[in-house]
């Protein structure tokens, strides 16, 4: 009887909860759970998701009010996570359909059908958050990040973003090339709201996740469930995307992903987005990005996480260095146990490229080259290493053309042949004319001369002088330095 007065003291309060204000989303959730108990003064609810349990004890207090509103009396809420996961009620109303609470549920609900779960669905809300348990086996910590001069100011945002500190750091974008970082900074903030700040729901997901879940929302015949992928992202606390410029040549997502953008803004929900370029350069060339949306990705905190110089790959390399050899005897991993001197480490970071990425696994093959070594009674010496080096960073002789550094130049700056060879002289082309020279010089043998005549006859001096310019501003701007050195792995890449 007590459980069957709960039902009743529950249904009255859903109808009191269905006036107020509160999010779609909660309301399905609230509707999703099963009364267990009743005992007059306090009420007991259960739900399958942890997430939703979450969310509806953020909302306690106002329950509880339309729960003593139902009952005349003071009623407490209990909320218990049970193992199983519940199918929706059948009792659903307009406001949110059947189908839109099939998507709030977890993913076990629709496994429970074979012909179900044959067809793609767009991801529920529980999908969209990290395990806390796969998140504490994660090594992209805030604690495992190098920080340097090249990336403190995106280390210091993305920690105040994660501790929620600062409520201006929003939209926080994060941009450098490939292999840098980003997306370290990116877990780490998601890993750091997961197990500390659990009243905030975090979701990370890459541009080509995120433009999956809209082709698959799109492409299906129940147009609810747009609405509710919709729903469901418009929930989340945190957003965070990755590659960002993954997205670019996708209207459809980009058209909903920035409505998903401005809901969360306007609630004052934070967003975190990364890329390979600047929000102004995502918007070039055949980018379906326009100015306004790429003003808005620029209209929080931009900063770039710039390419490592001498100093910072050598403090990444001692560090990938002592935490491998650590993390492999704490595992019980063989043959990572080998010593390389400091001098040796050094001259690692000499033949280093700049790709972080690349430059952990080449420690990672150092040490299990100075492990063999070492059972022989031998060091590994400078003649490894730079062997190590040329095979992660090959300086053989490429064939590389000037048309192509020219198309690669073109397409990064957004600028014509005719204008890069042309005698225009405004800021818009000087810049990528002098890098397109420079380029040419540094990745071919083609003398000044030929160079110029590739340059709408330019002199050999004119080609000195662009040369120059770049060698001097390289060393001055570290962001600029960061461009020139993205246009040239790119170069090297599709050679």
């Amino acid at each position: 009887m007590a459980k069957e007065d709960g039902q009743l003291l529950w249904a009255d309060a859903l109808t009191l909860i269905e006036a107020t204000n509160m999010q779609p989303a909660t309301i399905a959730m609230l509707k999703s759970c099963e009364v267990e108990d009743f005992s007059g003064d306090t009420l007991t609810i259960s739900t399958g998701l942890g997430f939703a349990r979450m969310r509806i004890q953020r909302e306690s207090d106002t329950i509880e009010r339309l729960l003593e509103e139902a009952a005349f009396q003071p009623v407490h809420l209990v909320v218990e996570l049970t193992a199983r996961a519940r199918e929706p009620k059948a009792s659903i109303s307009n406001e949110i359909t059947q189908a839109e609470a099939q998507h709030l549920q977890t993913s076990a609900v629709t496994a429970t059908s074979g012909a179900a779960a044959a067809t793609p669905m767009a991801p529920n809300l529980s999908t969209l958050l990290d395990d806390p348990a796969a998140v504490r086996e994660s090594k992209l910590t805030f604690e495992r990040f190098v920080a340097g001069e090249e990336n403190m100011l995106a280390f210091e945002a993305a920690k105040q973003v994660a501790n929620g500190e600062n409520k201006g750091y929003n939209p926080l974008f994060i941009f450098g090339k490939s292999g840098l970082g980003k997306t370290h900074l990116l877990r780490a903030i998601q890993n750091y709201i997961v197990l500390n700040d659990s009243s905030r729901a975090c979701s990370y997901r890459t541009a080509a996740e995120f433009v999956e879940d809209y082709r698959i929302a799109w492409n299906d015949k129940e147009t609810s469930a747009r609405s509710a992928l919709s729903t469901n992202y418009q929930s989340v606390d945190v957003l965070i995307i990755d590659d960002v410029q993954n997205m670019s040549t996708a209207a459809g997502s980009i058209r909903f992903f920035f409505e998903t953008f401005n809901a969360l803004m306007a609630r004052g929900k934070q967003i975190v987005l990364a890329a390979d370029r600047s929000p102004l350069q995502l918007g070039m060339g055949e980018s379906k990005f326009d100015e306004r949306e790429t003003s808005r990705m620029d209209s929080g905190v931009t900063v770039s996480i710039q390419v490592p110089d001498y100093e910072l790959k050598l403090n990444l390399i001692n560090t990938f260095y002592e935490r491998m050899r650590q993390d492999a005897e704490c595992e019980h991993i063989g043959g990572m146990s080998g010593t390389i001197s400091k001098e040796m480490r050094r001259l690692m970071a000499e033949r280093a490229g700049t790709n972080i990425r690349t430059m952990e696994g080449f420690v990672q093959t150092c040490i299990i080259n100075a492990t063999r070594l070492g059972e022989k009674g031998q060091d590994l010496g400078r003649d490894d290493i730079i062997r190590i080096a040329a095979a992660k960073w090959p300086s053989a002789q490429r064939t590389i053309s000037i048309e192509q550094i020219q198309k690669a130049v073109e397409s990064y700056y957004d600028v014509s042949h005719d204008d890069l060879v042309g005698a225009k002289r405004n800021k818009e082309v000087v810049e990528p004319r002098h890098v397109c020279i420079w380029l040419v010089r540094e990745l071919t043998d083609n003398t000044l001369a030929d160079i110029g005549k590739r340059f709408g006859g330019r002199s050999h001096a004119t080609v000195k002088h662009s040369i120059k310019w770049v060698e001097t501003t390289r060393k001055e701007d570290r962001i600029f330095l960061d461009h020139l050195e993205s246009i040239k792995d790119s170069i090297i890449a599709k050679s």
